[in-house]
């Protein structure tokens, strides 16, 4: 559900008078992130990294409460659930986006991500989910990233995390991950605190 909230009454109240009407309120960290665990519980599971990746981002999200608040058109609104967005290559060259109800249950949002990322590719139609807050990924594993930041436009308040390919080493695999967000949303230190939680998702995977 979205509902609106007034901002005095959250603890965003004073983010939302400084950073509301800002030109440029995005923010973005980057962090390499050991991803060897979460590569293992692939191969082990037969669900896709990326598949993985999501869900861990979507438990990580869900633990921290800024999270489900969002700024949009000068207005701040309150959601009570969590969907993370997919951009799907689809059968005609092109790009269709898709969004993906989190579960807590990996397995029941691994079969929710396959069934609508193909139908997504198949049928060339985009998904939405108006009614959770949408943090979005973007996946480019063509090459090895060091740091992506993207684009700011005001028709996307919403939080992104973006990636590159994995690199293998000796005795781990590591991915730099980017994380975009709306500075009224969440401050610096909500936004670390979600990278630490994301590792700690990637380390206790297990299918």
């Amino acid at each position: 559900m979205k509902t609106e909230v007034n901002p005095q009454d959250t603890s965003r109240a004073e983010a939302f008078s400084l950073w509301m009407t800002s030109p440029m309120p995005m923010v973005t960290l980057t962090k390499t992130f050991d991803v060897s665990n979460l590569l293992k519980a692939s191969k082990k599971s037969g669900i896709k990294f990326n598949t993985l990746l999501c869900w861990c981002i979507g438990k990580a999200a869900s633990q921290i409460k800024e999270f489900y608040l969002l700024p949009e058109k000068g207005k701040l609104y309150q959601y009570d659930c969590i969907a993370i967005n997919v951009i799907v290559n689809n059968c005609k060259d092109g790009i269709n986006s898709c969004d993906i109800s989190f579960s807590e249950d990996i397995k029941q949002f691994a079969h929710d991500y396959s069934t609508l990322t193909t139908q997504a590719s198949t049928e060339c139609k985009s998904s939405f989910l108006e009614d959770h807050i949408i943090v979005g990924t973007s996946a480019m594993i063509q090459t090895e990233l060091d740091c992506i930041v993207n684009q700011y436009t005001d028709k996307f308040n919403n939080p992104l995390v973006m990636w590159g390919k994995y690199r293998k080493h000796w005795f781990k695999t590591t991915l730099p991950i980017s994380f975009q967000f709306h500075h009224t949303q969440m401050d610096g230190g909500h936004a670390a605190s979600f990278l630490e939680l994301l590792q700690r998702e990637i380390n206790s995977v297990s299918i």
